[in-house]
């Protein structure tokens, strides 16, 4: 085994371009040991992309344009760095000190870093060569094709079998379940996930998964997958053969049954010094000689079930060459998690840049939610340890299961296990292997636990396993420790992670982090804060609150009543105190909240003044100064004659055109001053707004449900025109959506909506707390086979607990998330009423929609609203001259800076505005 005792100039090469390639890379760069001239770093990836997360691949299942790039891309701009894509390696040239690529490339090397990962297991069963597996980029989006051809070409639900019940096989069947398929698993294991869980954890997971439509086949193999010959000549799968003689349709099979070291690099080098041993041996013998395994000693030590073994220090039995990650066998493990391949990467890099850590061996600690349900799984989870004790709490009825294992005297934490509610988790994972400050049973939160002592985390207690960052480090950088030249103490959670990396990866250690900034910000006597900005005291939602409980009307009682005084200097010298005269973030939240509380027009009595730009002109400024026009068509259904309406607006006023994904068409390029005039000709046509520019329902969206589609078990068009006229209007903390979809197909996206509703045989299924943009959540299943009246009453409930609880500008994805419970509180408070508020809130909504009148309506009755509408206050009937639009694909466009240059030397195209200026020849 090798340990670098020089800094000389180095050539690294680092063979795979997965994580633990990523965060060596990352690794020497951090320690400045990466410099053009001194050390150079060359990563071989036979991959096209650049390194990206594999943990988040269930993301790219369903959304398959995601970006999983792990890091900075300007990570590999670093003058030391060179990535080289689409470069497999095959073989190691270990007396010249070269990688060898496929193709004949030779890569010189002074240390060499093996991080290749591993395979996905294939099965040794006929018909195999038909499946798909779960391991790549590129096998997670064929899967996706492969699911829309095969639900186009059989027009129906197809059947996606996935053989494995293991991490990967779940998250595979759910999200095959997301893009509409019938996921089915099969698992040759009594229970789901032996690796992690127990019996007891594992049935209890079975039943979690199969409540949430999962087919589960357990303690039986697949002997073979069956295929026939297509209508093409190629043949199609039709199911899956099991091996007491049952056969599970399927149209898609997906193996996910484990992965194998990617080792054949050292295999290859063992088998030609095993040949060139044995040619010798035979020369000196005289005849043919074939060496034993105990007679050849191999260049590398493999082990027993693949993998290079590797020592503490990441080293090879052959000096200068390191292995880390899913390649690397340590204590006769070969372990395929974040946090040890993390680990290895960090120490070869300390081994590199002169330093002496260790690798302590594998952290398998896991929390994840797979198909809805939370499971968390670490330490000593089967209590192996002798004489080791396990405190159970289980709950088939719920399918929920706890366990801890601890010592025999009860009081050093060992391990655990958590199905169905992992909430003790966070808590207890940082004590592993140490003193339990309470009896075991005080931390089974489902058995009426919940009594722990909040204790405080030692110093080298590791909260952050996946980047191994200790508790004191973390109060290191709250408290202000230096290490970041420049940088002031991480005082918010977003510059906590950066300084510290901590809950950059999986997150699941940002509820503890965030915890412990709040606890040491609190012990520094700094005041963590919920105000809605420097002139309130109180939260958004304690805001509401207030206002609704005093019945507060306007702007100034809300800030003379809670705004926090300003001090003025006045001109003799004295001071005296007013009420805030308020900014841009507590301004439009009040005008929001009174907005959903007055069944009053939005802009009068001064509420104008509170709003942005785009509520004050009830439409969105576009970046060339003009506005869109956005009329509210219900479920996306419309009349020819309504459209021949659209049509000839657009025409006369010269507007783009375009029909978007919430199903309405939207026209852009209307001056601030035009504004009236079209929405007066639209309303008169039976249009209202759309209120795409308000925090407020933007549309539902449906497809043509059971009146048209042969799908169809319910009229998702009826459904979706009498959601949006019930809720158009309605003022929230932020935007929301909404979809009814007709069938489990999920045409209308429900699932990526703020509510979403889908059809069953039975009634409607009802998803709330999703989003699409910068930040995608699916929504989660909140009821499931309602009838009309009991889904419209639930969603009355949730949208206006959401408008009463949330934060400013919270979306409803990120609102349910944070709240304490998250989707199990929503449930108890819309369908359970624990709170006894589901007739306030009832009562709440039914005001709205028996007061709601449309904005533009509205304001086309009353000449005084229309008074804003003058691009220039002192010229009302000056048109505004500056805007410029050129000519493209029939419409128009914004000219750009450099048109608008040409044009006005008389080179470039002629602009199109208010008016067309006339060139005269030179």
């Amino acid at each position: 085994m090798n340990q670098l005792e020089s800094t000389a100039s180095r050539r690294i090469v680092v063979i795979g371009g997965g994580p633990a390639a990523h965060r060596f890379v990352e690794a020497m760069c951090a320690r400045n040991a990466v410099a053009a001239g001194q050390t150079a770093i060359t990563v071989l990836t036979e991959e096209v992309h650049l390194p990206y997360d594999r943990v988040a691949l269930s993301k790219a299942l369903t959304d398959t344009d995601v970006d999983l790039t792990l890091g900075e891309k300007s990570l590999w701009e670093n003058d030391g760095v060179t990535l080289v894509t689409g470069a497999r390696a095959v073989d190691l040239d270990l007396a010249a000190k070269e990688v060898i690529t496929e193709g004949g490339g030779r890569y010189p090397y002074d240390e060499l870093v093996l991080a290749t990962g591993s395979n996905a297991a294939t099965l040794p069963i006929p018909g195999s060569e038909h499946t798909s597996v779960y391991r790549t980029l590129e096998d997670v989006r064929g899967i996706n094709q492969q699911v829309a051809a095969l639900t186009a070409k059989h027009g129906r639900t197809i059947n996606a079998v996935t053989i494995g019940g293991g991490l990967l096989g779940l998250e595979a069947a759910a999200g095959l379940q997301s893009l509409g398929a019938r996921p089915v698993i099969i698992d040759g294991g009594k229970w789901l996930m032996g690796t992690q869980l127990d019996e007891g954890a594992g049935q209890a997971m079975g039943r979690l998964v199969a409540e949430k439509g999962l087919e589960v086949h357990g303690g039986v193999f697949p002997k073979a997958v069956l295929t026939e010959t297509g209508a093409d000549g190629e043949p199609v799968v039709t199911g899956v053969e099991m091996a007491d003689g049952r056969i599970i349709p399927a149209d898609l099979v997906v193996v996910s049954i484990g992965v194998r070291p990617r080792d054949e690099l050292a295999r290859t080098v063992n088998n030609r010094a095993k040949a060139d041993a044995e040619a010798a041996a035979s020369r000196a013998a005289g005849m043919p000689v074939e060496l034993g395994d105990e007679d050849f000693v191999p260049v590398f030590r493999m082990g027993a079930r693949g993998g290079i073994v590797i020592d503490e220090t990441c080293a090879t039995d052959v000096e200068n060459i390191w292995a880390v990650g899913e390649v690397a066998n340590f204590g006769g493990l070969c372990v395929g998690l974040v946090a040890p391949a993390n680990s290895m990467a960090e120490i070869v890099a300390d081994r590199l840049s002169g330093g002496q850590a260790t690798f302590a061996g594998f952290d398998t600690a896991t929390k994840l939610k797979l198909s809805g349900v939370d499971v968390a799984s670490f330490g000593d989870a089967f209590a192996t340890t002798e004489h080791a004790l396990e405190i159970v709490y289980a709950d088939p009825a719920r399918g929920v299961y706890q366990k801890i294992v601890t010592t025999d005297d009860a009081k050093t934490l060992l391990g655990g296990i958590f199905v169905g509610d992992a909430a003790p988790y966070q808590s207890l994972r940082p004590l592993l292997g140490r003193e339990l400050p309470a009896e075991p049973g005080a931390y089974l939160s489902a058995a009426g636990g919940g009594d722990a002592p909040d204790t405080e985390l030692p110093d080298d207690a590791i909260l952050c396993s996946c980047n191994n960052v200790a508790a004191g480090s973390i109060r290191d950088a709250i408290n202000g420790c230096g290490a970041c030249e420049g940088q002031d103490p991480a005082q918010d959670l977003g510059g906590l992670k950066a300084c510290t990396r901590a809950g950059t990866q999986c997150g699941s250690c940002v509820p503890m982090l965030k915890k412990l900034l709040e606890t040491e910000l609190t012990k520094s006597g700094i005041t963590v804060s919920k105000a809605l900005c420097e002139h309130f005291s109180l939260s958004r939602a304690e805001l509401f609150e207030a206002v609704r409980a005093l019945e507060l009307a306007s702007a100034e009682e809300i800030f003379l009543r809670f705004g926090l005084p300003v001090e003025l200097e006045l001109e003799d010298g004295t001071t005296a105190t007013q009420a805030p005269l308020g900014c841009d973030i507590c301004k439009p939240a009040i005008g929001s909240i009174l907005a959903s509380q007055l069944a009053e027009y939005p802009l009068d009595g001064g509420r104008g003044t509170l709003q942005d730009t785009n509520d004050r002109a009830l439409a969105n400024m576009q970046k060339n100064g003009t506005y869109s026009v956005v009329p509210r068509i219900p479920g996306g259904e419309i009349t020819p004659e309504k459209l021949g309406v659209i049509a000839r607006v657009a025409e006369k006023y010269g507007l783009y055109t375009k029909i978007t994904g919430a199903l309405r068409i939207d026209m852009f390029g209307a001056r601030l001053e035009q504004l009236p005039e079209i929405w007066k000709e639209l309303v008169e046509a039976g249009f209202e707004s759309g209120q795409a520019y308000g925090k407020a329902l933007r549309n539902v969206k449906s497809c043509v449900g059971s009146t048209w589609c042969r799908f169809g078990v319910q009229d998702s068009v009826a459904m979706g025109i009498r959601l949006e006229l019930r809720y158009r209007g309605l003022r929230a903390p932020h935007k929301f959506k909404m979809g009814v979809s007709g069938c489990a197909r999920e045409c209308a996206e429900a699932r990526g909506k703020d509510v979403g509703v889908i059809a069953t045989a039975d009634g409607w299924n009802l998803y709330v707390g999703g989003n699409g943009g910068a930040n995608p959540a699916h929504a989660q299943l909140l009821a499931k086979d309602l009838d009309d009246e009991t889904l419209v009453k639930y969603i009355d409930r949730y949208l206006m607990y959401y408008i009463r609880t949330a934060d400013r500008l919270q979306r409803t994805a990120r609102w349910v998330e944070d709240l304490d419970g998250g989707i199990e509180h929503v449930k108890d408070v819309v369908i359970n009423d624990v709170l006894g508020i589901a007739d306030d809130l009832e009562a709440a909504m039914a005001r709205h929609v028996d007061n709601y009148e449309d904005e533009w309506a509205a304001t086309l009755k009353n000449p005084d609203r229309l008074r804003r509408f003058r691009s220039f206050v002192n010229a009302p009937d000056q048109q505004d001259n500056s805007i410029a639009n050129v000519s493209e694909r029939g419409m128009i466009r914004p000219a750009t800076e450099d048109e608008r240059a040409a044009a006005a030397a008389g080179e470039g195209p002629v602009l199109l505005g208010s008016s067309i200026p006339v060139r005269t020849a030179q």
